[in-house]
């Protein structure tokens, strides 16, 4: 007896026209979330309902900045309320911002050596976002010169 593969027997050109392409599903997911989640982090940094964020900030960083680590911090709400605006409009350019941004955070939060658990965290979001930018890449042709 041989084994025959299941073959997918759809009506549909490509698994894309009927919206269930898992490509597509993932884009419109880290969109959304690389839009959403900066977004509110970002007022977040002038609301303080998550955490006291200057806690995050690296003593050499603070040293950099003018001010002080509040308005660094206020700052810092301004960027990701961009980034994420950025992300919603063209997120092949927003998901390589983010990454940047993201990786930023690594670098300040290693060199404080604390809080390495979101360090990892943000890496996995790093990769995430760059993965945003890849599929954004393929797509701008493809949605712009289709009809759909």
């Amino acid at each position: 007896m041989t084994h025959t593969p299941l073959r997918r027997t759809s009506t549909s050109a490509t698994p894309s026209d009927n919206g269930h392409d898992g490509a597509d599903q993932a884009f419109l997911l880290l969109r959304t979330v690389f839009t959403v989640a900066p977004i509110l982090f970002g007022l977040d940094k002038f609301a303080g309902l998550l955490t006291d964020w200057e806690k995050y900030l690296a003593p050499w960083v603070n040293d950099l900045v003018p001010g002080t680590a509040h308005q660094a911090m206020l700052a810092v709400g301004v960027v990701e309320i961009l980034a994420g605006v950025v992300v919603a409009v063209r997120p092949q350019i927003g998901g390589y911002v983010v990454a940047l941004w993201l990786a930023g955070i690594i670098v300040n939060l290693v060199s404080m050596g604390a809080y390495l658990d979101v360090a990892l965290r943000d890496f996995g979001l790093l990769v995430a976002a760059l993965t945003l930018a890849r599929l954004s890449a393929g797509r701008s042709v493809r949605v712009t010169g289709s009809s759909r």
